[in-house]
């Protein structure tokens, strides 16, 4: 005789039900709002501990689990949870966006309707000077005085835009072909719906400092306000093992045992034989894998073992 199966109750989640397409604000006209989900992190669990079969007992409790799960990237049991976002956003963040390509998408079309007629603006007060050592990046701020000019000569192009948009549509041009003159910085709106498993991998990338502001913004809210709420024991997990952790290759765990031995000369020599350390007119040569390891040395408040001059550092 067949094992009788029992009735199924849908996973509610009552901190996510509260806010389901209530839009949370991102920069000035843009928004992130929930239409739908499925699962918690009791589902996450409930996966994990089908392959134990039957007869097995509860071993680890559900965050013991979660957070073993998430610190020895075991991956496919986060995919049975999904959320689907609406969500408004700036073209140009918006390319970056749609890289992750782990979603069902359905955009906004500006071949079926009208543009949306908002622009993603800056302040005065908001320009980003172009990063030294990062060409895709940005660091520091321009003065206020000179991007005040520059923010009047934003607002002139998008209403210029605009205006020339609507004329061609009222000429009888078609959509499709009216909107190519449209800015990056106009909003578009898309249907995102996207496993937790890749959803923590998005948050990873685009909440990261490197990530460019725009698009940090909504990764933030959407990880902060929104995942907190739906999964909150894999939210915590997510933020102690993926967000605040730091991750050693084995040459800079060879580096760091040495430094912990008190043999800064063997640390000096290990980076040098890397090819960390090759000498430039100025002193060591940009390596960005030196510079990255400088950074976590940084956080842990320990001096690097070389300085300007190439030689191990004494001080």
């Amino acid at each position: 005789m067949e094992k009788e199966l029992e009735k199924l109750v849908r996973v509610r989640v009552e901190a996510l039900d509260a806010i389901l397409g209530v839009p949370f604000k991102v920069l000035d006209d843009g928004f992130v709002r929930v239409m739908d989900y499925m699962g918690s992190d009791a589902s996450v669990v409930q996966a994990a501990r089908v392959s134990y079969g039957a007869g097995t007992r509860k071993i680890h409790e559900d965050r013991g689990l979660l957070r073993y799960l998430m610190r020895h990237h075991h991956t496919t049991p986060f995919e049975m949870c999904e959320i689907k976002f609406h969500v408004r956003v700036p073209m140009d963040a918006w390319r970056q966006w749609i890289r992750h390509r782990t979603a069902s998408v359905n955009e906004y079309s500006t071949r079926y309707s009208v543009a949306i007629d908002a622009a993603q603006r800056t302040h005065a007060s908001g320009w980003r000077k172009q990063a030294s050592g990062n060409r895709q990046g940005s660091e520091g701020f321009l003065d206020p005085e000179k991007g005040a000019p520059l923010s009047a000569r934003e607002e002139s192009l998008h209403d210029l835009c605009r205006s020339i948009y609507e004329e061609r549509l009222q000429a009888g041009v078609a959509r499709e072909q009216a909107r190519k003159d449209l800015p990056l910085s106009t909003y578009t709106e898309a249907y995102w719906k996207i496993d937790l498993h890749n959803l923590l991998h998005f948050l990873a990338l685009r909440m990261n400092d490197r990530a460019q502001e725009e698009i940090r913004a909504y990764a933030c809210v959407i990880g902060e306000a929104i995942v907190s709420r739906w999964c909150p024991l894999t939210w915590e997990a997510f933020k102690d093992y993926r967000l605040g952790s730091l991750q050693f290759s084995r040459l800079e765990a060879e580096v760091l045992s040495a430094l912990n031995r008190g043999s800064p000369e063997e640390a000096f020599r290990l980076a040098r034989e890397s090819g960390w350390l090759e000498e430039g007119p100025e002193g060591f040569k940009r390596n960005r894998e030196r510079q990255e390891f400088e950074e976590k040395l940084e956080i842990l408040r320990i001096p690097p073992p070389w300085g300007k001059s190439g030689l191990p550092d004494d001080s």
